[in-house]
């Protein structure tokens, strides 16, 4: 009996993104609205994305993209 395919989660393709030795890659948080109230510090160090700690790119993998 063939196992069936699981589909990735929408919502994990657009918040996590792969390198290519497989770490996971995710976007700062608290950079939607509001930009103002910020200090130009966080705002500064909050560019870009930033790799996942290892225990929590496990989980990532396994719930959404199950691997």
């Amino acid at each position: 009996m063939k196992k069936v395919k699981l589909k990735t989660k929408s919502s994990a393709k657009k918040r996590f993104r792969f390198t290519a030795t497989g770490l996971v890659k995710v976007a700062f948080a608290w950079k939607r609205h509001n930009m103002r109230r910020r200090s130009n510090d966080m705002l500064r160090t909050a560019r870009g994305m930033k790799i996942l700690h290892a225990s929590d790119a496990k989980r990532v993998c396994d719930h959404y993209f199950h691997v």
